[in-house]
């Protein structure tokens, strides 16, 4: 039975209908299966600014295919306006809140199924994970990627260009009128990031998963195709209640493997690794997502190069073919047998799929003559990082995957910055930053800026970055992130000094200070614990129950 029946039909719920025809509701209406849209739109995210468009598509579809949709709000931060400054504490615990007040308005209302429309960083992950543990019909669908702006540095520019030219502008490398530029022309549409950072790979994993239609996590924003898929989508958001296909029906081990082998493929946000951990916890899923990546990374090759990687551009990718040719050309390496959002499996999927423009290899290759064999993610442990340590090879010259360099120690992303922007990195330095994770952030703040001005101040092939927080999807460079333990909890992170050697090999898949055991174990004998950064308020609670980075920096609740 519908669940929405349970307060719906019989004369002992009156009370229910007469509370839902005060809105204007009607018998007909409530007859029906109720499905929720939780809806993102704001003016704070660009992203999210056509939300309201697609909404009311979604509607029509759901009214078309006989059912009665249901908006309500929920919140998102945008990643880009929280980076540098206080509010990116609160960017990834915002994940939870979205993930918790989607299951909330679910279960108070009872919703039969739920569109969910969101398309940034933080919330894709949280709808998916509120779609895992609800385990009803879902479906996830974005606004999609915004155009590509005026070209600069060699592509098309986006948000991200205005930090690398002010790092190129304080090194006297370009002039003010060519930095001032970028401001009008970088960004001229609406939707998610051009490029492929957190947003996007996100809301492509999602179409790996199969929680989103084809297409559906990257069709341009602007585009009249964003407003038909979103009809479309409300269509089969009732197919999916009318044949019980629920969400932990298509989030399985099987469709979470998919998802990392496109993430691969495509040299996705590192932070994939930590968002496709925590949805696999929500949906009770026995699988270690940080194995797998490092598992399927070497036999999983990059067939696809989207900015930071190359030149190319989000719509360049949708053009090229998408997730969908990257899914065809790996078809003898995912599992095809995966149930989707379509009520069809992968493999009809792939079948039934017509590819709009025409093949671009510069964009998408093919298996057999890859950019290159193994994948574009790979995570490196050592005496640094004895849980892990997430980097990005796939994003960085190749020159830089073994990298030795001088440890240059921070203890806070701004405190980076200003030695960057004030000439106090040099080549040969491994910047550390550190206090940055989970729990000592908290929140696991973005070290966006800090790589930013490293590229802008000429010094992205020369310097390395090494981190407890995260990075940004659009970062290139040699950076490792989400090292764990973290060091407010202790890591050897910690304990790392000025002038320390610093060893940095993707091959080996390696990360290691080069001082010997003993000096290590001395060090960390004389550690100390840091007071929390913040005692009250939300991030108060967080900062107490964050779990590492290795664990998908979910919300343990036995940690009270």
């Amino acid at each position: 039975m519908e669940r929405s029946k349970k307060i719906l039909c019989g004369l002992q719920n009156q009370y229910y209908r007469a509370t839902w025809k005060s809105m204007g509701f009607s018998t007909d209406d409530l007859k029906r299966p109720l499905i929720g849209i939780a809806n993102a739109w704001s003016e704070c995210v660009p992203g999210h600014f056509n939300l309201r468009q697609v909404a009311q598509r979604v509607k029509d579809g759901i009214y078309r295919a006989g059912a009665t949709p249901v908006e309500f709000g929920v919140i998102g931060g945008c990643d880009g306006m929280g980076q540098g400054h206080d509010g990116m504490h609160y960017i990834l615990p915002s994940r939870e809140l979205i993930a918790n007040s989607v299951e909330s308005m679910a279960q108070i209302n009872l919703f039969d199924g739920i569109v969910l429309l969101g398309s940034c960083d933080k919330i894709v992950p949280g709808m998916l994970m509120a779609a895992a543990r609800l385990d009803i019909p879902c479906i996830l669908l974005p606004g999609g990627p915004m155009e590509g702006g005026i070209v600069f540095d060699g592509r098309k520019s986006d948000q991200t260009s205005s930090t690398e030219a002010y790092g190129m502008l304080t090194a006297n490398k370009i002039s003010e009128k060519e930095y001032v530029s970028l401001e009008n022309l970088s960004c001229p549409t609406c939707g998610s990031c051009s490029y492929l950072g957190t947003a996007n790979t996100m809301c492509s994993l999602s179409e790996a998963l199969g929680m989103t239609l084809p297409d559906g996590g990257i069709i341009p924003a602007a585009s009249a195709a964003r407003l038909a898929i979103a009809e479309k989508t409300g269509i089969k958001i009732v197919e999916l209640v009318q044949k019980n296909i629920t969400a932990r029906r298509i989030i399985t081990k099987e469709s979470v493997r998919n998802a990392i082998r496109v993430c691969l493929a495509m040299s996705g946000s590192t932070n994939a690794v930590m968002h496709l951990t925590a949805i696999a916890y929500e949906a009770e899923l026995d699988i270690n997502v940080l194995e797998e990546f490092d598992e399927l990374s070497r036999t999983t090759p990059q067939i696809a190069k989207i900015n930071p990687a190359s030149k190319y551009n989000m719509i360049d990718f949708y053009q090229a073919g998408g997730v969908m040719r990257l899914m065809e050309e790996m078809k003898t390496i995912v599992d095809t047998e995966q149930m989707t959002v379509t009520c069809h499996t992968v493999a009809e999927n792939i079948t039934d799929h017509v590819y709009q423009y025409p093949e671009n290899s510069n964009v998408i290759k093919t298996m057999k003559e890859p950019f290159g064999y193994q994948g574009g993610v790979a995570v490196l442990r050592g005496n640094i990082a004895p849980d892990t340590g997430i980097t990005k090879p796939g994003a960085f010259d190749k020159s830089l995957h073994h990298f030795t360099g001088e440890a240059i120690c921070f203890n806070s992303e701004e405190e980076a910055e200003e030695a960057i922007l004030a000439g106090k990195v040099h080549e040969g330095h491994v910047v550390v930053i550190r206090y940055e994770g989970p729990k000592g952030g908290p929140g696991m703040r973005e070290m966006y800026k800090a790589m930013k001005y490293l590229y802008g101040r000429g010094l992205s092939k020369s310097t390395a970055l090494i981190t407890d927080g995260r990075f940004s999807g659009t970062n290139n460079g040699c950076f490792v992130g989400h090292i764990s333990p973290e060091a407010a909890e202790g890591g050897p992170i910690a304990i790392i000094k000025n002038g320390d050697k610093v060893e940095i090999d993707v091959e080996n898949r390696s990360l290691n200070l080069m001082v010997s055991d003993e000096e290590i174990s001395r060090r960390l004998k004389e550690w100390k614990r840091p007071e929390p950064k913040f005692k009250r308020g939300y991030l108060g609670l967080y900062c107490k129950i964050a779990a590492s980075g290795s664990e998908g920096a979910i919300m343990k609740y036995d940690l009270l």
